[in-house]
């Protein structure tokens, strides 16, 4: 049956049935039968903001109320008051599997340390709903960066200029450079661990220090070599650098170097035979072949 051809005389087997199409269904159900367990559990399968449907004692049953969440983490808004305000329901049992949920808690409980703790010792980025007192918390928002390196958007300005705090989110994740507080992005600490974990981190890096040959190095490791592109004119203009870029996994970095290194016979042989062994012949592209070939042309040199 069509969901839109339910209505509140349509019987249990026939909601069911348009429910299996989709959750929301629910809303053209009986009362009755928005306050039957079954039929809400088989809505909240296939929505869980099909709670807000439901009737208000199913809407504080824990059961129903995970399973909506399980389905859609935004359900918690559509819960009971009373569970909303649940601690222990709260911080043993929903956070610890929806961290995110804390944005449909009230304001006290986004200020109560415990909650928001259950909450981004689950995702990190829910530090983004706690109070700016526990998004000040060095302890908290120190939970929130280790389980996601990005919670560094969250954090107070304070905490993202401390070296100790910020070097923990980079080892998390590298791009969280971003967040870090300009000082921060021209420290070399900082910017190597960014680039040790993700070496495209360099891109976040002052101009100074993508200019510094240990740092460019070190980012081209864990980026296949793309990380050049980030670097500065001078490193894009450093043999060595250019060098290590196709090395890393990808012949294609070369259109990253400067015009002249693009034509060193060195630099685009290492470039062409990494590409050969990344790519098929049929798919060598016509880019390595023009320059290779414009390269010996003007250097009447043979590989």
């Amino acid at each position: 049956m069509c969901w839109a051809d339910i209505d509140a005389h349509s019987t249990k087997d026939a909601v069911l049935a348009a429910l299996r199409r989709t959750g929301l269904a629910l809303f053209y159900a009986s009362e009755g039968l928005k306050d039957d367990k079954e039929v809400v559990l088989a809505a909240l399968r296939r929505n869980g903001l099909a709670l807000f449907c439901a009737s208000e004692g199913l809407k504080d049953d824990k059961e129903v109320v995970l399973a909506a969440m399980q389905q859609n983490h935004g359900a918690l808004k559509y819960a009971s008051e009373k569970l909303k305000n649940d601690k222990d329901f709260l911080v043993l049992t929903a956070l610890p599997q929806h961290g995110r949920a804390l944005e449909y808690l009230s304001k006290e409980l986004k200020n109560d340390k415990e909650v928001v703790l259950a909450a981004v010792q689950q995702n990190g980025s829910a530090l983004e709903y706690a109070s700016k007192r526990l998004r000040d918390d060095e302890e908290l928002a120190l939970a929130a960066v280790q389980q996601d390196g990005f919670a560094l958007e969250h954090a107070s300005q304070e905490l993202t200029d401390d070296k100790d705090f910020v070097l923990a989110a980079l080892r998390q994740n590298g791009y969280a450079l971003q967040y870090a507080s300009e000082g921060l992005r021209g420290d070399k600490d900082c910017v190597l661990a960014a680039v040790r974990q993700n070496g495209r981190a360099l891109y976040y890096a002052s101009e100074k220090l993508k200019n510094d040959k240990e740092l460019v190095l070190a980012a081209l490791q864990r980026s296949r070599g793309g990380a050049l592109s980030y670097g500065s004119e001078e490193s894009k203009n450093d043999k060595e650098v250019v060098l290590a870029a196709p090395r890393q996994g990808h012949g294609s970095t070369l259109c990253y170097a400067s015009e002249e290194l693009k034509h060193d016979m060195e630099v685009l042989l290492a470039a062409l035979e990494m590409e050969l062994k990344t790519t098929s012949a049929t798919t060598f592209t016509t880019t390595f072949t023009t320059t290779f070939t414009t390269t010996l042309g003007r250097s009447g040199d043979t590989p």
